[in-house]
């Protein structure tokens, strides 16, 4: 038998793919499964980003790009978030990844070590606490709750703070509650964190464009004060269905990018090259694929908000961005894990257990509403028949 090193006990996993893999044997097996558990846009990445992968490797880019990303990405990723946010951005401090989570794993990596705290969301994405654990740091979550519409309070995350904290993770909006974290939040935590200089922030903004009822998306560099210590995490899989790409960014400080990008080359060496110039397509070619596809979420999400609440023993407050619902299922009085179970067996409909998130999550399921409108109904129509 292999002895492996003690850190891969500490290594967890993502649930979604889990129930996916199941998902996908009872549907071979003949059994009709309506998917509402794996977080991805059901649309297609755009066609002008696929022509512009496919021209780059018809015009010769095989080979290794530079570990940060090819100049001209990088350019246009500044670019793009000074025309989003109004704020300039230093592109050779923009690291072009192979999606969002090795922004994750390096910025545990850089901070945590046994004896420091790396602070997260629960519930919240569950490759937070993996990483947290896998860099030897000592797990701090703190709760988001329903009654706060899932948004983080400033108060309570910043009581949390220690002499050993080393790095805080924000999502907002959230994976997997859809919750989005009002200003005055991000204002008062980044007001208490003058108090505390040494503390790194990673922001996950990866759904940044996905808000609704008219939110505009708080991000991180608006605030001057913290640009210092905070890392931006944001990517293409989401905005344009571009997750089978592997295709994202990160923005550090000056002096930690020399780091990042040594992890980089020690760990992927580069991005592969035609995808990076479909990401450059995307940022710089029409955007309307993208505003159709967030009508078409926001359209879904007041449908599956609403079908939800007819359930006996649910109950969903409205997400306020991404594509997720994360329905309250205590009425129901099963645990979250035991009715993922049973409506993936009996009913053919595949969600997610709330704990799959963190044990905050409790009491809950997440349900991706990336997909149609009558799958939806035709999902809830078999919950409904099955709690009956």
């Amino acid at each position: 038998m292999p002895v492996l090193a003690d850190r891969m006990s500490q290594l967890g996993t993502e649930t979604a793919f889990e129930v996916l893999a199941r998902a996908n044997a009872l549907a071979a097996a003949g059994k009709s499964i309506i998917n509402l558990g794996i977080g991805q846009p059901d649309f297609k990445t755009p066609d002008h980003i696929v022509e512009a992968g496919i021209k780059a490797m018809r015009d010769g880019h095989h080979g290794y790009t530079p570990a940060a990303g090819i100049p001209q990405l990088r350019e246009g990723v500044a670019a793009d978030l000074k025309k989003r946010h109004g704020v300039e951005v230093d592109p050779n401090l923009i690291m072009i990844m192979p999606g969002g989570k090795p922004t994750m794993f390096f910025a545990c990596l850089m901070f945590g070590q046994p004896g420091t705290e790396i602070m997260y969301p629960n519930p919240g994405f569950p490759i937070y606490e993996s990483s947290v654990k896998f860099s030897g740091a000592t797990p701090v979550p703190y709760r988001l709750s329903e009654e706060n519409g899932f948004a983080f309070s400033a108060r309570d995350l910043l009581a949390k703070i220690t002499p050993r904290t080393r790095l805080i993770i924000l999502n907002s909006p959230a994976n997997p509650t859809g919750g989005a974290v009002p200003k005055e939040e991000f204002d008062a935590l980044v007001a208490g964190l003058a108090n505390w200089p040494d503390v790194m922030v990673m922001s996950d903004e990866i759904y940044g464009q996905m808000l609704y009822d008219g939110r505009q998306h708080v991000t991180l560099l608006s605030y001057p004060e913290i640009r210092e210590r905070l890392i931006l995490l944001d990517g293409w899989s989401k905005t344009y269905a571009m997750t089978g790409w592997r295709l994202g960014y990160s923005l550090w400080p000056k002096e930690v990018f020399p780091h990042v990008e040594k992890l980089a080359v020690n760990c992927h060496s580069c991005v592969n090259a035609p995808t990076q110039f479909a990401g450059l397509a995307a940022l710089t070619g029409p955007q309307d694929a993208v505003h159709s596809m967030v009508e078409a979420f926001d359209e879904r999400r007041r449908v599956i908000v609403s079908e939800l609440n007819q359930i006996p023993g649910f109950r969903c407050v409205e997400p306020g961005g991404a594509f997720y619902a994360f329905p309250n299922i205590e009425g129901t009085g099963m645990t979250s894990k035991a009715l993922q179970t049973k409506l993936l067996e009996e009913a053919g409909v595949a969600v997610i257990s709330g704990t799959s998130f963190g044990a905050y999550g409790e009491g809950y399921l997440r349900f991706s509403y990336a997909n149609s409108t009558d799958n939806i109904r035709e999902a809830i129509r078999r919950i409904k028949a099955c709690l009956s």
